[in-house]
């Protein structure tokens, strides 16, 4: 197998509802894990990227969270809308989306 450009983590992490921070699990990551899947299989992107689950990535009150390396830019509260927007501008086209993107200073 090639070394991807480029490596999509998606947080699946769950809380159980009623804790105050949630979790990306309960905002609807997996729909967002099957999102990506679909459109990687329907542009032929598997290889060239590939698309992970992840535990935690302690930002559950911002989530569903996405991160993307080897840039290290961590998505917040992405939503099935922004799964081509993130494919076209940041993985095709190298961008990262600013507006989806989560504050550096979301761990101080």
């Amino acid at each position: 197998m090639a070394r991807p450009e480029k490596h999509v983590f998606v947080c699946v992490h769950e809380r159980p509802a009623d804790h105050p921070d949630g979790s990306c699990g309960i905002k609807g990551s997996k729909q967002i894990v099957d999102g990506f899947a679909k459109e990687f299989q329907e542009r032929n992107l598997w290889g060239r990227f590939k698309l992970n689950t992840t535990s935690c990535l302690g930002t559950c009150e911002h989530g569903p969270s996405v991160l993307v390396y080897p840039e290290g830019v961590l998505y917040q509260k992405v939503q099935a809308e922004d799964i081509n927007v993130i494919i076209d501008k940041h993985l095709l086209g190298g961008k990262p989306v600013e507006s989806l993107k989560i504050s550096r200073d979301v761990w101080d």
